[in-house]
């Protein structure tokens, strides 16, 4: 399962330059790092543009095997400039596209960054109260 770490990064990086070719009037400059001994690797996402390199964020990748040896693939989302992050698991099964998947995280990591719901406090009850 520790090959498909190299083979899903390639297709992340090659759906993030088909759906943003130019961004911010640059291109986009990646680097990777992977351990195969881990299970891990790592897409630093950068874009070079006409004053220097901007960092725009990283995939991370762990390779694993669930309770019942099926292989599994989790990708961490992060973008620079903020503390959210994202997190997806793909399950390798039969009827997997593990191209179509990449592409799934990709637009998901050039949509941003989630959201953060607060949630206010709630009233004491009377439980709480005594």
């Amino acid at each position: 399962m520790h090959t498909r770490l190299l083979s899903f990064l390639s297709d992340l990086e090659r759906a993030l330059a088909a759906d943003d070719p130019a961004p911010l009037d640059g291109q986009w400059e990646t680097s990777r790092t992977v351990n195969y001994h881990l299970g891990l690797a790592r897409l630093n996402l950068n874009v070079r543009t006409a004053t220097g390199l901007v960092a725009r964020g990283n995939v991370l990748l762990q390779s694993y095997r669930l309770a019942d040896g099926t292989p599994c693939l989790k990708a961490a989302l992060a973008w620079i400039g903020t503390d959210n992050s994202a997190t997806r698991a793909i399950y390798s099964k039969p009827d997997v596209n593990w191209t179509s998947e990449a592409r799934k995280v990709a637009a998901e990591w050039m949509a941003g960054a989630p959201e953060v719901v607060v949630v206010e406090d709630a009233p004491p009850t009377l439980a709480t109260a005594i």
